[in-house]
């Protein structure tokens, strides 16, 4: 496991209680278990991760060989039971991970990093009242402040610090989220690209990609600028 030069002169600093952490501090994970995964994607191992700082855990679907000097196809995923699996429409994020998977076997080599932040940090059950929000005509944005909830509570740095662990340290990152670009890039990887990923279609979450594209800032890229016909596919960038 990486371990980091850590400065005892330096206060922590913490954001909702969790000290935040940077790449030159100490180790705050640590790998716990380890196993094969077989998958309709094919055969990946599958690791647990506990954080050192909270109670939060975190599992690592990986395939093939991980150097350093080779760029690594990468994602990370936050928790979505709902979408992930149940297979809701009103989003598109287990569409995200299973296309994730693919492309990782398609590719040969590869990490998901899957953390367990429910509804961006809120949780399942506020995540369930959210919905209700949602269903009365909120959208995803204002229906976690009407729940005098913040909008997007979720940190990665533990994951881009899971990455540096597996001996990663050049990145292609799958995902949409400029949060996450950035964590990559603070955490002290090289990020060397942006993968998008090809979604199916749902007109039950055409308000929820506006959303985040408009309200969040996600890098979602619509040809012409609208959201395309229901069974289209998507380029969820």
């Amino acid at each position: 496991m990486v371990t980091m030069a850590i400065n005892s002169t330096t206060p922590a600093s913490t954001v909702k209680g969790v000290p935040i952490v940077s790449y030159e501090s100490e180790t705050t994970v640590e790998r716990v278990a380890e196993a094969k995964l077989p998958t309709e994607f094919g055969e990946f191992r599958i690791s647990g991760y506990r954080s050192l700082i909270s109670d939060e855990e975190f599992v690592v679907l990986a395939r093939g060989q991980l150097r350093p000097e080779r760029p690594t196809l990468a994602r990370i995923h936050s928790q979505c039971l709902t979408g992930d699996v149940f297979g809701s429409t009103k989003c598109d994020c287990g569409q995200q991970l299973r296309e994730a998977m693919r492309l990782i076997a398609k590719e040969g080599s590869g990490v998901i990093v899957y953390q367990q932040q429910e509804g961006r940090g809120i949780g399942i059950i506020n995540k369930i009242r959210a919905y209700a929000l949602q269903d009365a005509g909120a959208d995803t944005v204002e229906a976690n402040e009407r729940l005098g909830l913040d909008v997007d509570l979720r940190r990665y740095e533990q994951c881009a610090e899971i990455l540096r662990d597996l001996g990663i340290r050049r990145v292609r990152l799958i995902s949409n989220n400029p949060d996450k670009l950035h964590a990559i890039k603070d955490g002290g990887l090289v990020l060397v690209e942006r993968v998008p990923l090809a979604v199916k279609f749902h007109r039950s979450f055409s308000r929820y990609l506006r959303t985040k594209r408009a309200r969040m800032g996600h890098l979602i890229d619509i040809p012409g600028g609208t959201l395309p016909e229901l069974g289209a596919v998507a380029e969820i960038s």
